[in-house]
């Protein structure tokens, strides 16, 4: 291998041994700002350029909380990391602080170029460019991770073979130490997003996945079950299933087999920072009633499938979307000594963070004695490189919060206050200490199991050395315990209030004092549900459509698919606006004319002209000022031809597509087409389809 093919972006290595010379895929100007940013800006300022510039691509190259998939793995400074698809390096700076050598692979210059700058500081990156297929002989066979996240399900696109996803695995296969891993994060077909209306990740279109993907394409995602049977075809006879929640992206939390999710943990599920959709029922709701039917592991909406011996991580919850100061994760995983709890600090900010919940434990202890109420012992511990954390004990039992569920659910008030009462009795004692658990929630008490049940505090996270009076605790407790869960409403605050001996002005600076309390935890970052509704993508509930407030205007929107070399994506589309008088114009004649710019790179355009059952009669398209004749494979429909140049599209997702190959291609390409649209009744379409009209 000739060194004139290895360049340096500071100590980041770029291989492009087996580079062609071009990008044969690009998002377009977001690939230069993105490249911008990573030459211009550090990491730590990434959130503030997140929160400015309210875009979905920023976001999701640029989110620290992207790196969440693989942070958790066990990988030391002794292994090597294979990252095949690392796009931008949302996850590249992860595997590099963990590893002692990374090796990643993409096609594209540019983005290789964006992943060199954001982590040209480590010196253990190496970064080939290329298609894989030239890469993959090159590899070593001892890697101990090898992470395809966001990749296995492009396999089609670049495997040629009958059965392209055993194909990849297989190679893959060769390259791992036996002894190793292969992670892979994926979508699930069957999320329960999908059933509540999120379009597709891949295609952005409704229920494809749930269809099996009738339209065909070169993406493919799987069940459980599905994916797990591949792995079982090539020959892998260890496998660990993990459930990132809400999806894989931006994970904040993952389940496993041994430890899956609670009836009322799975509640931030409103995700569409890409794109608009539909909410067909309330998916905490479900995921409550799917949890209690045991069927969460079918219905989790991503999957990320470990392929190699068992690990002992079962659990891990991440706190990374706060000030660096509170970033912590907690981690449940069984070890020779039985079930453990572990909190970890992401940052070292936070590590006077982990040591002063230590400080806490004990300073509650003396404070709850004779109580009743047991704090959750604590060990602080430190890594080799002097990190702290802390090692906690497992706690089986029912929380708290669980029980007064049951209670408000049977309508059962009197027991519902006498648990009510049992919990203020316990948590009062020792109010004159200065020491207090801001925190004492119902969902951090758990009453443990068997005879002599005990009440345990399992997290303390925000205890500070000062007084706090019960009633404020207490009325936290209920203001949180109803936001979560409109269920709970039945519960009459009045009363609760009056038990409490708190006024309305009592409870409205309780309130304001909540809301400088979270301030205090996430520093004033934007939460995730903040940004996506700055980012804009409207959330359409099925109460908006039966009053007719669906935006009809939606219907007459063209839609431009590029592609790049991976298929036909939604990430790699724009629409056009009939305002926009320099793209669409309508004429006299009632014809609409369409005139938009097109990067070089492209193999093929598809047009979407509306989102209803039409005819249309394409008059004429020209590229680059030369006319394209309408017959022949260069313009291909999914409708059914009635007359010269005149097409029924009997479906609600019309489209042409215009293949490029062995068209003379521009850096700047002028696309105008020139077609009639009519707008059919799904009806009248599916009757003319059915007798035979065309």
């Amino acid at each position: 291998m000739s060194n004139d093919r290895i360049e340096k972006i500071g100590k980041v290595k770029l291989d492009l041994t087996h580079y062609p010379g071009e990008d044969y895929y690009c998002d377009g100007e977001v690939e230069d700002e993105l490249l911008e940013i990573a030459r211009n800006y550090a990491a730590v300022e990434y959130q503030r350029i997140i929160e400015h510039r309210e875009s979905w691509p920023i976001l999701y190259h640029l989110s620290p909380l992207r790196e969440n998939i693989v942070e958790w793995l066990p990988i030391s400074k002794e292994m090597k990391v294979l990252e095949v698809g690392s796009g931008c390096g949302a996850i590249t700076g992860a595997l590099a602080r963990k590893a002692a050598e990374v090796t990643s692979i993409d096609l594209s210059g540019k983005r290789s170029k964006i992943n060199a700058y954001r982590h040209m500081d480590a010196d253990n990156v190496t970064i080939h460019v290329g298609n894989f297929q030239d890469i993959e002989p090159d590899l070593p066979c001892d890697y101990d991770y090898i992470c395809l996240i966001g990749v296995f399900e492009y396999a089609q696109a670049y495997i040629g073979s009958d059965r392209p996803y055993e194909s990849f695995l297989n190679i893959i296969k060769r390259h791992v130490k036996q002894t190793g891993h292969i992670a892979i994060a994926i979508e699930n077909k069957f999320g329960l997003k999908y059933w509540a209306g999120c379009r597709e990740d891949h295609l952005g279109d409704f229920f494809s996945g749930l269809e099996n993907y009738p339209e065909g394409g070169v993406v493919r995602t799987f069940t459980r079950e599905g994916l797990l049977k591949i792995a079982a075809d090539c020959g892998f006879t260890e496998a660990q299933m993990y459930y990132p929640y809400p999806d894989y992206k931006f994970m904040t939390s993952l389940y496993s087999d041994e430890r899956l999710p609670q009836v009322g943990e799975l509640s931030a599920n409103l995700r569409n920072f890409d794109r608009d959709r539909l909410q067909l029922f309330d998916e905490k709701k479900v995921f409550d009633t799917i949890i209690q039917e045991g069927q969460f592991p079918l219905f989790s909406n991503s999957y990320m499938l470990l392929l190699g011996p068992a690990l002992e991580e079962e659990y891990v919850k991440y706190s990374n979307d706060r000030k660096p100061d509170f970033a912590i994760k907690t981690v449940q995983r069984r070890t020779m000594r039985g079930k453990i709890i572990e909190k970890h600090p992401l940052s070292k900010q936070a590590w006077g963070h982990i040591n002063n919940m230590a400080k806490m434990a004990g300073l509650l202890t003396e404070r709850f004695a004779g109580s009743g109420l047991a704090v959750n012992r604590c060990v602080l511990k430190e890594k080799e490189d002097g990190t702290p954390y802390l090692e906690l004990e497992y706690i089986k039992g029912v929380r708290l919060e669980e029980l007064l569920d049951g209670y408000l659910e049977r309508n059962d008030v009197e027991s519902f206050q006498g648990l009510f009462d049992e919990y203020l009795r316990r948590i009062s004692c020792g109010e004159e200490k200065p020491v207090a658990d801001y925190d004492l929630i119902f969902a951090n008490l758990i009453l443990s199991e068997g005879a002599g049940q005990e009440w345990h505090v399992i997290d303390y996270e925000w205890s500070f050395e000062k007084q706090i009076e019960t009633k404020e605790i207490a009325f936290r407790a209920i203001y949180c315990y109803l936001l979560e869960n409109e269920k709970r409403n039945r519960l009459n605050l009045d009363l609760v209030m009056e038990k409490l001996g708190i006024t309305q002005s009592d409870a409205e600076q309780y309130r304001r004092q909540e809301m400088v309390f979270q301030q205090y935890v996430t520093g004033k970052r934007m939460s995730m549900a903040q940004i996506r509704e700055a980012i804009g993508h409207p959330v359409y509930t099925v109460e908006d459509f039966c009053r007719g407030q669906e935006r009809m205007a939606q219907r007459d929107r063209i839609q431009i698919y590029e592609d790049t070399g991976r298929g036909f994506q939604e990430e790699q589309s724009f629409f056009l606006d009939e305002t926009m008088e320099e793209q669409v114009r309508i004429t006299p004649e009632g014809m609409l004319e369409l005139e938009v710019t097109i990067d070089r790179g492209r193999s093929a355009l598809r047009i979407d002209p509306c989102s209803e059952c039409c005819l249309i009669y394409l008059q004429q398209i020209r590229w680059n000022g030369t006319q394209v004749p309408v017959k022949g494979r260069q313009i291909q429909v999914n409708g059914f031809k009635v007359g010269e140049n005149t097409y029924v599209f009997p479906t609600k997702d019309p489209n042409i597509t215009f293949s490029l190959t062995g068209m003379q291609g521009e850096e700047k390409n002028l696309l105008q087409m020139s077609m009639a649209v009519t707008r059919l009744p799904e009806e009248t379409a599916r009757h003319m389809q059915k007798r035979g009209l065309f």
